[in-house]
């Protein structure tokens, strides 16, 4: 059955994947207000696909509620200290869940709802309000006279980044609570699932965003197509799995796609006879350090300069999991090329070792745009490969 809906939206996610991949190849920087046209048809078309498969008005006031804490989030991730905070957007954030889990159930039932959620709705109004009153309250950066005045921001930042970051997930806890309770109660029936899921899913790449383990175009982009495309909008060549989740095999299929990259660049390390630690031949290769400004990645290795001579190493596994999650330590080429006056050091290092290992730098969201077309068209390649091995039909 094809779900008319489904496709207009996959069409405006497939433009939207295309140009921020442009943008990502010529700048390294997609810009939020790209994904906003993608979302209003996306948005739209998931309404009413939940309207012609459900026509309950409390589910969709629960997918809105899930949409717009994500919004809420980006929001607060990106408001300046010092501008206007803009407090009905808290309201609508808060007014959404009240809707879907309380007002509506009343009207069309003509009874109060049971009040175990009651508990899980103060608790998401305290977290968002407490975390919103912090943002309000914050002050812009002041130039620090003193050592323990630096301590004191030091400290205070830390609290704060760790509010920033963390609170987050205890708000997709909640939602993912109230939606399988929903379920639990008939509220929402079997259609809810895609709800809980896009909470969880959406929830893990919005936390890898904030943590550094994943670009913040590329989270975006994973969540969006979740929020966009629920279900798959027709059945692809090799069969619809079992959830029928779309976002989870976009993500599957773009992994997959995605190791064709380290393969190749392994051998063209081995024909132009690079050497490096087997790992580092399969993720990068080197360039010259007086032209690193021209190429994009991440510098691999560490270099420090003795008695005129240059020192290096391969920068380890989990130590470049450190710099990236703390998103410290890592020298970026985008950074050498836009500030070289902050980089004079290392360039002249550069310079002087001759050659540079750097990672490649081919953005995700080249290998999303692909697994959201292969996934559309064919489906999920884990699914499929998991029924060809077991004889599955």
């Amino acid at each position: 059955m094809i779900f008319y809906p489904m496709v207009v939206s996959a069409v405006a996610v497939l433009v939207t994947l295309i140009y921020a991949s442009y943008l990502d190849i010529k700048d390294r920087r997609v810009p939020f207000r790209t994904w906003y046209p993608m979302l209003v048809v996306g948005i739209s078309a998931t309404i009413v696909l939940f309207y012609l498969q459900t026509g309950n008005i409390s589910l969709i006031a629960g997918y809105l509620a899930l949409v717009s804490s994500f919004l809420y989030a980006d929001y607060l991730d990106n408001h300046e200290p010092g501008t206007p905070f803009r407090f009905p957007y808290l309201a609508l954030v808060l007014a959404l869940p009240a809707l879907s889990w309380f007002i509506i159930p009343a009207i069309s039932t003509g009874k109060f709802p049971d009040t175990q959620l009651i508990p899980w709705y103060v608790m998401l109004v305290g977290l968002l309000g407490y975390v919103s009153y912090r943002e309000y309250k914050r002050q812009p950066e002041r130039k620090l006279k003193t050592k323990q005045a630096r301590k004191e921001v030091k400290r205070d930042a830390n609290v704060e980044e760790v509010l920033s970051r963390w609170y987050f997930i205890l708000v997709i806890i909640i939602l993912v609570i109230a939606s399988f309770y929903m379920m639990g109660d008939g509220s929402w029936a079997d259609s809810g699932i895609y709800i809980a899921l896009a909470a969880v899913f959406c929830g893990v790449f919005y936390i890898f965003g904030q943590m550094h383990l994943f670009g913040g175009a590329d989270a975006w982009a994973l969540i969006f197509i979740a929020f966009c495309i629920p279900t798959f909008p027709f059945a692809p060549l090799l069969n619809t799995p079992p959830l029928g989740f779309l976002s989870f095999s976009v993500l599957i299929n773009a992994l997959i796609l995605n190791l064709v990259a380290p393969v190749a660049i392994f051998f063209i390390n081995v024909i132009k006879k690079n050497r490096a630690p087997l790992q580092y031949m399969f993720f990068g290769f080197p360039v010259d350090g007086e032209k690193i400004q021209d190429s994009w990645g991440f510098v691999m290795e560490d270099f420090v300069e003795k008695d005129a001579k240059v020192e290096r190493k391969f920068i380890g596994f989990w130590d470049s999991l450190h710099r990236m999650r703390s998103d410290e330590g890592r020298v970026y080429t985008k950074d050498l090329r836009e500030h070289p006056e902050e980089f004079q050091k290392e360039l002249g290092i550069y310079k002087k070792a001759g050659n540079v290992w750097i990672s490649y730098a081919v953005p995700f969201i080249l290998p999303i745009t692909a697994g959201f077309i292969s996934a559309i068209l064919l489906g999920d390649f884990l699914f499929s490969i998991i029924k060809l091995f077991t004889g599955g039909a």
